[in-house]
């Protein structure tokens, strides 16, 4: 198995590099390397070769800014750019070697193992496992205070860079690897700072919300290990919800274990697991009914209970005080989670009585779950632009549905820039006043004879069953979020299975993480005037409901929070 070198257009039109090792026969199944931070693939060339698995296909991509990729070194937009990348790594893989995700395995080293848990957690694919070592879910940083410095600095002066104190000798036991390292003309030592800091915000996210991941999972930790916490990654594991999981430490290793004196050990205990999970059935993964017992129904339940006075206090400014903003003004009258409501967030212009209830304003629409809000639209954007091009090309009448569109300002809008594919459509809502605001919006926008409205139920299968004629694009957005069981979500969808032609597809959104979750259900309301408790759903769940309705899933936008996914389905034959 001698490795080949080769390239893959990533999300943003970024070609990427990655090697391969492939066995002589066509593999069914594969092997995924994600390198730690300062490394590159080439790194991987004697795990491979001690591994010996003669008929499975490994890859091992080259990071933005690493290797032979391009980018500065160390250097991304975000590190939710570089996850955006790791998912369409694996998907180039399985398109162009024909292995499916449930015969993948990844392993994955420090930085890199971070990398791919955010890609497991926010993008759900179905691995057959996951090898985590020595993931860097808490950098030791050793300088008081280092990460609120960080971010001082770059408000005050922009992107930067910092220089990594780790020394070859803090990686290893073994000299002549050490040598190697410092001598490796690839291998750099500063990272950009944006990235540090995402690498903390991300890890704090992975590690609070590891119970969302449900995939057999190896963590490997190293006993000497100067360069991260090794608690941290035990709490990582401890919460996990995965039905296989194996917390293995290497007593006396340092961070490098892929490169340590005594490395024979590790190669035995990853590839008995790989071989293990090979061997093993495929995990049938099938969270349709999460609602009724697991992670998020425990948390949702923790919600209803009372909770700290301090969250009352708040609730009284925002009654008071907060009355003077418009937009905390319209939650309180129409719910916070309203379409009203959205489309005053989607606006973005602080509005209130006086200076300071401008200033309250801004500060409300600044939140971060508002913030996750606007990138959603953007989002939704994308993928509606991208579904209408691709129905037309495919020389099919665009007849959008949108089962619950609010305002409908985003859909309109995405309407109006791709005139050129003809689009129609139905917006759907069970409120009057959203559909005289869509309304609104289309005769702005010049939209009348290309649309029309009907007050509707959202959740009524016959109904949706039975649309004429039958749409080519359906549009569910921040609907299926506002309802914690899944019965009613399930009946939706299925009515949508049978009004869409075969081929056609579905835009979904999903809220798997919200950081402030426990604010919002102790303080705000929703549009029924109770208090907004959501039960959040993973995407793994997400995808299970929207798989068993007859779609696969072809692709997913997330913000840079892990709080918003927009993702885009095709009906599948009957």
């Amino acid at each position: 198995m001698n490795s080949t070198e080769h390239r893959f257009t990533t999300w943003d039109g970024t070609e990427l590099f990655y090697r391969a090792w492939l066995p002589p026969q066509q593999a069914r199944r594969a092997l995924l390397l994600f390198h730690r931070g300062h490394e590159h693939s080439a790194r991987w060339e004697e795990t491979v070769r001690a591994l010996a698995l003669d008929d499975v296909a490994v890859f091992a991509w080259d990071q933005r800014g690493h290797g032979q990729s391009p980018g500065p070194r160390g250097h991304a937009p975000n590190l939710a750019a570089v996850i955006r990348d790791a998912d369409c790594f694996a998907r180039h893989v399985a398109e162009t070697h024909g292995i499916a995700s449930e015969d993948t395995i990844v392993l994955a080293h420090s930085v890199g193992a971070v990398v791919a848990t955010a890609w497991v957690h926010d993008y759900a694919p179905r691995l057959r496992a996951l090898i985590l070592g020595t993931p860097a879910f808490r950098v030791r940083l050793y300088v008081p205070f280092a990460i609120p410095a960080l971010r001082l600095k770059e408000k005050l002066f922009g992107p930067g860079e910092v220089k990594s104190y780790v020394k070859a000798k803090m990686l290893t036991h073994d000299p002549e690897q050490a040598a190697a390292y410092a001598a490796d003309p690839q291998i750099f030592r500063q990272i950009a700072v944006n990235v540090l800091l995402d690498l903390f915000d991300t890890s704090q996210r992975l590690v609070a919300d590891a119970g969302a991941i449900v995939v057999p999972t190896l963590v490997i930790s190293a006993g000497a290990d100067w360069v991260v916490n090794n608690a941290t990654q035990r709490l990582f594991f401890e919460r996990l919800s995965s039905p296989v999981k194996r917390f293995e430490e290497l007593p006396g290793f340092h961070h490098a274990i892929f490169h340590e004196k005594e490395r024979a050990r590790l190669f035995q205990l990853v590839g008995d697991f790989i071989r293990e999970r090979f061997t093993a059935p495929a995990p049938q993964r099938s969270l349709v009914q999460a609602d009724e017992q697991g992670y998020t129904r425990q948390e949702y339940d923790r919600l209803q209970q009372p909770g700290s006075p301090a969250f009352g206090l708040v609730r009284a400014s925002m009654k008071t005080l907060g009355q003077l903003s418009e937009g905390i003004q319209l939650g309180w009258k129409a719910g916070f989670d309203a379409g009203v409501t959205l489309d005053y967030v989607y606006e973005n212009r602080a509005r209130g009585r006086t200076p300071l209830g401008r200033m309250i304003d801004r500060n409300y629409l600044d939140s971060i779950g508002w913030r996750g809000i606007r990138q959603r639209r953007v989002h939704l954007q994308q993928l509606l632009a991208q579904a209408l091009r691709q129905i037309a090309a495919a020389g099919r009448p665009v007849r959008l549905v949108d089962i619950a569109c609010g305002g409908g300002r985003y859909v309109l809008e995405t309407m109006a820039a791709e005139r050129a594919t003809q689009p129609t459509a139905l917006l759907r809502d069970y409120k009057p006043e959203n559909l005289e605001v869509a309304r609104g919006h289309a005769q702005r926008l010049g939209l009348n004879e290309a649309t029309t409205f009907a007050q509707a139920d959202a959740f009524d299968r016959a109904g949706l069953a039975a649309l004429t004629p039958r749409p080519t694009i359906a549009i569910v957005s921040g609907l299926y979020e506002l309802f914690p069981q899944n019965a009613a979500v399930r009946t939706s969808l299925a009515g949508l299975a049978e009004a869409l032609e075969p081929g056609g597809l579905l835009l979904y959104t999903n809220q798997p993480w919200h950081p402030q979750v426990e604010f919002i259900a102790r303080v705000l309301t929703n549009r029924e005037g109770q208090p907004w408790i959501m039960r959040r759903r993973t995407q793994a769940e997400m995808d299970d409901l929207v798989a068993e309705a007859g779609f696969a899933k072809e692709a997913q936008l997330i913000d840079e929070w892990g709080i918003f996914t927009v993702s885009l389905a095709r009906r599948v034959q009957a």
